[in-house]
């Protein structure tokens, strides 16, 4: 047995307003999944944006600067892919390390920016870039940007419809 308190208020696990609120968000996350469907984009990359939303402050002006980091890190991302291309023959098995000791200095030195200094949506971008395994196009920026930024208005709305709930 748990030694957990039992919880009986009203807006306990079984209340109206838990059930809506969860609801709320299933919803949302339902309709951003269709969207990402019918706009031919990877409904994981959607929930990098979801994701990406709560990682600092949930407000709309967060979240813009939330997806800009996200969307900063798709662009190191293909630069990380192009030097280690570029790399590659020159010093072999080499490049990978080198370039992730370079783009991992990069992100963290950009901890000090202002407004744009949030690290773990970088790396949910360079994450997004390297787990599609396409070579780096324009079209795969818009791809994973269309993606996340879907997301993170999908988790706004959540978040606003849930506001309203609770």
């Amino acid at each position: 047995m748990s030694n957990l308190p039992v919880r009986t208020s009203p807006r306990g696990f079984f209340s109206l307003s838990y059930a809506t609120f969860t609801a709320a968000a299933a919803i949302v996350a339902a309709a951003a999944a269709a969207a990402s469907l019918a706009l031919g984009v990877p409904v994981w990359a959607m929930f990098v944006g979801w994701v990406a939303y709560y990682t600092r402050g949930v407000n709309a002006r967060d979240g813009v600067f939330n997806l800009i980091c996200v969307m900063l890190g798709v662009v190191i991302g293909k630069g990380a892919a192009v030097a280690i291309g570029a790399l590659s023959p020159m010093v072999g098995a080499a490049a990978m390390p080198l370039v992730v000791l370079i783009v991992a200095s990069l992100v963290v030195s950009l901890r000090g920016a202002p407004r744009i200094n949030n690290l773990l949506c970088y790396f949910l971008g360079l994450i997004a870039y390297f787990a599609i395994h396409q070579p780096p196009s324009l079209a795969l920026f818009a791809t994973l940007a269309g993606a996340a930024a879907l997301g993170s208005f999908a988790a706004w709305l959540a978040h606003e419809l849930q506001r309203r709930v609770h």
